[in-house]
């Protein structure tokens, strides 16, 4: 059974392109001091401002559909994360595959009270992007012990 995330990542999400935007705002600044002392081209800060801004709005507006498409599920041999609002992605990882799970949560996830799950396998490593705590260790819990099983297994 797929789960979704909590409805609470869209402030998450909001406040990165919020971010996002305000950096892209900087740099668009420095160029303008440096087009103005330098004399560069005139057309280079306008065509940042406008990236800024297309950048902020896109990401503004795909924060619905990250969300309606943004699954996971667990079983027991695979952990599925499905994404993608245009280039739809999903992966399926083994459970004899796994390695660790580790809970990560940077300080966008903590102001909402929630948790990032990293798997990590020998190959790479695969985050779903941010849940309550409580799941978070649920999932942690349920992951490893079914790798521990699959383990036990072999």
């Amino acid at each position: 059974m797929t789960q979704q995330l909590p409805v609470t990542i869209k402030k998450v999400w909001l406040s990165s392109a919020i971010i996002s935007g305000l950096v892209d705002l900087v740099i668009t600044a420095a160029l303008w001091g440096a087009q103005s002392i330098w004399h560069w081209w005139w057309w280079l800060p306008l065509a940042a401002l406008i990236l800024s801004i297309l950048d902020v709005v896109v990401e503004l507006a795909l924060i619905p559909y990250r969300y309606a498409f943004w699954r996971y599920a667990i079983t027991e041999n695979e952990v599925s994360i499905r994404h993608g609002v245009i280039f739809k992605q999903t992966i399926a990882i083994p459970i004899s595959r796994i390695q660790n799970v580790t809970l990560n949560a940077g300080p966008l996830l903590q102001l909402n009270h929630l948790q990032a799950v990293s798997i990590a396998t020998a190959a790479d490593s695969y985050d779903i992007d941010g849940v309550t705590p409580t799941v978070a260790n649920q999932l942690r819990e349920k992951i490893m012990q079914l790798a521990q099983v699959s383990v036990d297994e072999n």
